[in-house]
């Protein structure tokens, strides 16, 4: 028996190399919880990367038609956290260990294109 939810990673690379990546995890039907667990490469990532991240989660279409958000977010990476607060609603922030939890109520769909432009396309697979 298959519980209906459908699960995306996204890649965010700087050329040849992956520097974030997020599973996002949506339950069936309208109005649902969207759940995204969003880590970045170890080392240096260029600032920008991360929110990139963010706005590509966001704009996937299952997310946009979600009302809810619970992200699991590495604690401490506030350029994640600040790009969340400023994609969603209701936002509260709890430490659990090394991650930070977020959850968000999500605006309405806007469309394609609701969020800041991007250089380079990030990859999804379903």
């Amino acid at each position: 028996m298959t519980s209906g939810c459908s699960g995306r990673h996204v890649e965010i690379q700087d050329g040849e190399q992956t520097v974030a990546a997020a599973e996002v995890t949506t339950s069936p039907g309208p109005e649902g919880t969207v759940q995204a667990s969003l880590h970045a490469a170890s080392g240096h990532v260029a600032p920008g990367n991360r929110a990139r991240l963010v706005d590509a989660v966001m704009d996937l279409p299952e997310v946009q038609d979600s009302a809810h958000l619970a992200a699991a977010v590495p604690l401490g990476d506030s350029e994640s956290l600040q790009r969340l607060r400023e994609r969603a609603q209701d936002v509260t922030t709890r430490p659990a260990g090394a991650t930070a939890i977020v959850d968000a109520d999500l605006p309405p769909a806007r469309g394609p294109g609701s969020g800041p432009e991007l250089d380079d396309e990030p990859r999804a697979w379903s």
